[in-house]
């Protein structure tokens, strides 16, 4: 896969089947199993070269303070290892589609394009497997998004094993809230024991999130989307949320539910992808 600078690349959203938490390990990370789907929801990023060193993100986002930005310490991460020159330098360009604060994993995608892109025109030549720990670094959600395949995941989010899932439409919604992942994952009720299922067991439609009664009692925006949208089908809340989604056969099907919501719901009809559009740019 060819890559030049300047191109627009798209960091895609994910949505997860399911969300298990069967653990906790001693430092106090949650154990997890899930199902990662990548959806054609897309954050767009540019790259420019600079020849000062410096990592620059011309579109600051509100909030975010640039030191703390993904997109920020995922190219500073990378151009701090041994095989980056030290003039490498870059200018990013960042235009956000994907909410933060949905359970999307934008933030996470936007990481990985980042990573991925930069070994590419930086001329690192990194395996994934390297990047995949390195992304690790930023986020439990980030390596996923290096890895470029619907995955179940275990572990903390890093282990996985590659689904070929079927084609798929989902109609998503977006409550007008950021739920905050720490503060549901601090929450003393939330379950934390679920009996673990083996990957080459799951198929699709089998678990549940275990994060939802958190999340909806702490937020009743999500639970009010999901109300209405188990009027049509089996719904679940993404990640940590806030968005949810609904399994649809088609795109017709989608769009027939869409309408028969209120219309302050905003709501968006995606499709699943096969693959991460940018897997192709890093070898194995």
């Amino acid at each position: 896969m060819n890559l030049a600078w300047g191109e627009a690349l798209p960091a895609p959203a994910k949505i997860n089947l399911f969300l298990h938490v069967v653990g906790r390990r001693e430092d106090g990370y949650h154990l997890l199993q899930t199902v990662f789907r990548f959806v054609d929801l897309y954050d767009t990023l540019r790259f420019w070269p600079r020849e000062d060193g410096q990592i620059v993100l011309a579109t600051p986002l509100a909030g975010v303070p640039e030191a703390a930005n993904l997109v920020v310490r995922a190219a500073r991460l990378l151009k701090s290892q041994r095989t980056c020159a030290s003039t490498a330098g870059v200018t990013i360009a960042l235009e956000k589609r994907i909410p933060q604060g949905g359970g999307l994993g934008g933030g996470s995608s936007d990481a990985a394009t980042t990573l991925l892109a930069l070994n590419h025109l930086w001329g690192l030549s990194l395996s994934r497997a390297e990047l995949e720990r390195l992304a690790l670094a930023l986020g439990a959600d980030v390596p996923v998004f290096v890895h470029g395949r619907n995955c179940f995941a275990e572990g903390i989010g890093e282990r996985f094993t590659d689904l070929e899932l079927p084609p798929q439409w989902y109609l998503l919604t977006f409550p007008r809230v950021q739920a905050l992942t720490s503060t549901i994952f601090s929450a003393p009720d939330l379950p934390r024991a679920t009996p673990p299922i083996a990957a080459a067991a799951w198929r699709p439609g089998d678990g549940h999130n275990d994060l939802e009664t958190v999340a909806c009692r702490l937020y009743p925006e999500i639970a009010r989307h999901l109300e209405l949208l188990r009027r049509f089908g089996p719904a679940q809340m993404t990640g940590s949320g806030a968005c949810c989604f609904l399994p649809c056969p088609d795109a017709e099907t989608a769009e027939r539910t869409r309408r028969q919501l209120p219309a302050e719901v905003c709501a968006h009809i995606v499709q699943g992808l096969e693959i991460h559009p940018l897997q192709a740019l890093c070898g194995d």
